[in-house]
């Protein structure tokens, strides 16, 4: 995790400053450094921070845009080719933002996160599919016309700002890539029938 430690608006949008430290061991100038989950390009790079710049096409999509100084994000460099695959593929893309309904601390000392989405995310989901929310690669627990639900082991609890969720906060979603490509794939074959229209 890292810290904001400065938000500055611009003419496209808005100015981060980040502090951090182990996500900048070899980072460079115009490596991509992910912030809950959003791809951001690193424009500074300094010792304990670094700087990005999200533009309005980022903030209309994700929850960047309701950051404050002093809160906790997410930070992941990219994989390197060769890498361990220990999710599935994440591109930063974020699709949509999701609103946490309830969170509820299971027996074994997990959470189940209720988070309700728009239809046009809920569509790409399956059960026992992969989501990611603020850029953690997740199990999909179950999706119905509303909402879905994830379950975060402790260990993803202290590692994450999801330690610090509450109910009523938004978290930013990427939708699996491959459910984005079937459908693409698909949607030219498919006919409307009798069935369907009436």
């Amino acid at each position: 995790m890292g810290t904001v430690r400065a938000i500055i608006p611009t003419q496209t949008g808005m100015r981060l400053e980040i502090a951090a430290q182990q996500v900048l061991t070899d980072t460079k100038l115009g490596d991509s450094i992910s912030v809950n989950g959003c791809c951001l390009t690193a424009i500074e790079i300094n010792p304990s921070w670094w700087a990005a710049e999200a533009v309005s096409e980022t903030l209309q999509r994700t929850d960047l845009k309701n950051l404050a100084v002093g809160e906790k994000v997410n930070l992941e460099r990219s994989l390197q080719v060769g890498s361990r695959l220990g999710g599935h593929l994440v591109q930063g893309h974020i699709d949509g933002v999701g609103k946490i309904e309830s969170i509820k601390l299971l027996p074994d000392n997990s959470y189940r996160f209720l988070i309700s989405a728009p239809p046009a995310l809920l569509k790409y989901m399956v059960e026992k599919g992969s989501i990611a929310l603020d850029g953690i690669s997740l199990t999909l627990c179950h999706v119905d016309v509303r909402s879905f639900s994830v379950t975060l082991i402790p260990h993803t609890i202290a590692m994450t700002t999801f330690g610090l969720k509450k109910e009523g906060l938004f978290v930013n979603i990427e939708v699996d890539l491959m459910a984005k490509y079937v459908e693409k794939l698909v949607l030219p074959f498919h006919s409307p029938t009798k069935e369907s229209l009436s």
